[in-house]
């Protein structure tokens, strides 16, 4: 039988690291293990791992967190093909509607005519009866084998064309759905032998994401509901204004198809709208009737005038959905930070069924990734102000050092980056640049990293680029660790999984810890300097060294 290292990629020489972890895979695969979890660090080439494994099964999914991932495995490696969500498209529906032409895509997705805010399916009366009925330009399945005339959905067309192709590339939301809602309908296409889960150590956070539900204030308003008569720390209470939601959502949504106006002027993506948050509503009450103990009531987020502004509500144990997302007869989970006894502790799966690969040795040179162990002040709910103005003036000498660099502040909260950076010195107060997943400025994560890109000395200072981001090269040569980012002990989730998962809290920690490390060292050839301030880190040091990682005091 041929050795799995020989479906390597043509166009690509494997290196000897990369044989190794092939090897291995192989022969736990041959000891008859469905589930192997492959810990390799950053820098081995995992994606090429991926694809040989793809291509030794003949057909397969593999399955990653971040659309930059996404876009790499398929520019690399043209056999797969993506499948991308709905706001990276264009709605025909909605350019028709507005009078854009078909070719003026570009156009249409300036102006947020995506296909989450289209209607895939509306509701209409014929005969006296509500039926479903679908957007004339959603494909059938097989209209794809033929050179239809109709223009096409963007958003089904590449969704539909992943399906029926051997191997395609997909993020965990659109996956989630698919092995959620889809199994009926796309019963003939997703029986594929092997599925390939990069970035699993992100698995948890994307099944929260998919099955949690938050609800806001801007929902409370546009419902007209009376936040004052619920108990937003009752799930009964809480279970009832889901409720209420959805049969508001319900109700508008009928009232807006029933209007003079919409006969005459549809307004698609308001309906549209409409039927996402009932949908979210409606799937969020039965799952929290079905299995109301498994979730966690986080206390609402109230702002300083005593208003409402936010309620989440998380699942604790992912155990049942990694079972019923993640049923395909052979799996690979994959990441450069995971550990195998906390992983099936979280996810449910017995141990003794799960196969382990670990590659301990990082293929970058120590003297390229040396981290700095300054053990300034430990920092903590209870730190003082002392503390923390001890950390900020370390953190500022080190800036002072490296004034002709660009480099990488990491924190533990938007706050945190606040004080930060109005405690710097003046002139390395002039080089940062606040960056999240969202900003107050209205600018996203990329056009921040871009506009950073452009300073020959600018610093980026976060709480959440502790992981996603690619800063090769010069967009960093250094980078500090202000806190360890240990999970927030003010959430209630936190606490309650703690409790029921010993070794969660301590593996979440190290491995945010563990990728933060890797954000300014991309390739063999990079090289930066990590600084970690926070003598916390020093009881994490021997987990740390269990991935290769080079630890200096």
């Amino acid at each position: 039988m041929t050795a799995v290292v020989e479906y390597f990629p043509e166009e690509f020489e494997p290196r000897q690291i990369q044989k190794d972890i092939l090897r291995g895979i192989e022969q736990q695969l041959k000891s008859d293990y469905k589930i192997v979890v492959l810990s390799a660090p950053t820098g081995v080439g995992k994606s090429l791992i991926a694809a040989t494994l793809a291509r030794y099964y003949g057909k397969s999914f593999i399955i990653t967190a971040s659309k930059q991932l996404q876009d790499q495995y398929s520019k690399d490696l043209k056999f797969l093909n993506p499948v991308k969500g709905k706001s990276n498209f264009a709605c025909l529906k909605l350019m028709e509607h507005q009078g854009i032409e078909k070719s003026d895509v570009k156009q249409a997705i300036q102006r947020g005519l995506t296909c989450e805010k289209g209607l895939c399916e509306e509701t209409v009366r014929m005969k006296g009866k509500e039926v479903k009925e679908s957007c004339k330009f959603k494909p059938k399945m097989g209209e794809l084998q033929s050179d239809s005339k109709v223009p096409q959905c963007f958003y089904y067309e590449q969704k539909y064309r992943a399906l029926i192709s051997d191997h395609s590339i997909w993020n965990y939301a659109s996956y989630f759905q698919l092995m959620r809602f889809g199994r009926k309908a796309y019963a003939d296409y997703i029986g594929k032998p092997v599925a390939i889960f990069d970035e699993a150590h992100k698995i948890e956070d994307q099944i929260i994401q998919f099955i949690g539900v938050d609800i806001y204030n801007g929902q409370i308003q546009e419902c007209g509901i009376d936040i004052k008569s619920y108990s937003l720390n009752d799930m009964e209470l809480v279970v009832t204004l889901i409720d209420d939601l959805a049969k508001s959502y319900s109700r508008q949504i009928k009232e807006l198809q029933e209007s003079r106006s919409f006969q005459t002027n549809p307004d698609y993506m308001l309906l549209a709208k409409l039927e996402s948050r009932y949908e979210k509503m409606a799937n969020a009450h039965v799952e929290l009737e079905l299995n109301k103990e498994n979730f966690v009531l986080n206390d609402p987020y109230i702002d300083e005038r005593g208003n409402f502004r936010s309620l989440s509500i998380k699942p604790l144990d992912i155990s049942k959905y990694v079972k019923a997302f993640f049923d395909i007869d052979t799996q690979i989970f994959m990441s450069a930070t995971i550990d195998k006894a906390s992983f099936c502790e979280n996810t449910g799966l017995e141990p003794s069924d799960v196969a382990f690969v670990d590659t301990p040795k990082s293929p970058f040179l120590p003297d390229k990734r040396r981290i700095n162990f300054l053990n300034i002040r430990k920092l903590s709910y209870s730190s003082s102000r002392d503390d923390e103005l001890a950390v900020i003036s370390k953190i500022d000498e080190i800036l002072t050092q490296h004034a002709d660099e660009r480099g990488l502040i990491l924190t533990s909260s938007e706050k945190k980056c606040l004080d930060i950076r109005n405690q710097l010195s003046e002139k390395n107060r002039s080089r940062i640049r606040i960056c999240h997943s969202r900003n107050e400025n209205g600018m996203t994560q990329d056009e921040i990293i871009q506009e950073h890109a452009m300073d020959e000395n600018g610093v980026l200072l976060s709480s959440s680029l502790w992981e996603g981001v690619d800063l090769k090269d010069d967009l960093s040569r250094f980078q500090i660790i202000a806190k360890v980012p240990y999970p927030n002990l003010s959430e209630k989730r936190t606490k309650n999984k703690m409790q029921r998962f010993p070794l969660w809290y301590k593996s979440q920690t190290v491995v945010k810890l563990l990728q933060g490390f890797g954000r300014s060292i991309r390739s063999e050839q990079d090289w930066a300097v990590t600084y970690v301030v926070d003598t916390a880190a020093d009881r994490l040091a021997a987990s740390m060294q269990v991935n290769g990682t080079k630890i200096i005091s």
